[in-house]
């Protein structure tokens, strides 16, 4: 599949190239970033070209859609559309994302998160899209509570990356939901 751009109202959505390599390698420096996610600790150079040449590699076979976030130029953060899965009752998928320590508190994540979920839902027929994240993320379950995501619980020792296993958080969103937010347990 062709690489899509997305543009919102304060942002240019695009995967990443190799110009946008030093960007991530700087922003990928913050602790909280590889404590929340399965971005490698530390993160190199060659992480951030890997990273790079992957999300091509994916867009190519359609396997994930991921894209930087851009504001006026600057990089505040990575989203995507992981792990698709295709069935013969529709498509589903898995929301990620991360943000620059800079670009927090900005609303980015829910901006750029509507975008794709809406491209999602409509150019590649999802019909679920689900959100993890590791217990405790709390800014993570804020924003995926504010897109509309229903939670469905906690599973144990269920997220796998760099550090181990850690329990895990789970919401859903349906292509059919309001997406209007709904009250969650662990917030």
């Amino acid at each position: 599949m062709e690489p899509v751009t997305l543009t919102t109202e304060r942002l240019v959505l695009r995967p990443p190239t190799s110009d946008d390599a030093d960007a991530i390698e700087r922003a990928c420096q913050d602790p909280e970033i590889p404590r929340w996610t399965t971005v490698p600790s530390p993160y190199t150079r060659k992480d951030a070209e890997d990273f790079i040449r992957l999300i091509g590699e994916w867009w190519d076979d359609g396997s994930e859609h991921v894209w930087s976030m851009f504001r006026d130029g600057v990089l505040v953060g990575s989203i995507g559309l992981h792990n698709i899965e295709t069935h013969h009752t529709g498509h589903s998928a898995e929301l990620g994302f991360w943000v620059a320590a800079d670009a927090r508190g900005h609303g980015y994540v829910t901006e750029a998160a509507k975008a794709v979920i809406d491209w999602g839902f409509a150019e590649r027929g999802l019909v679920r899209i689900r959100w993890q994240a590791v217990v405790g993320n709390l800014p993570s379950a804020r924003a995926a509570r504010a897109l509309g995501f229903r939670y469905e619980g906690e599973q144990r020792q269920a997220l796998t990356g760099p550090r181990g296993r850690d329990d895990g958080w789970i919401a859903g969103l349906l292509s059919t939901d309001d997406r209007t937010p709904v009250e969650w347990p662990v917030l």
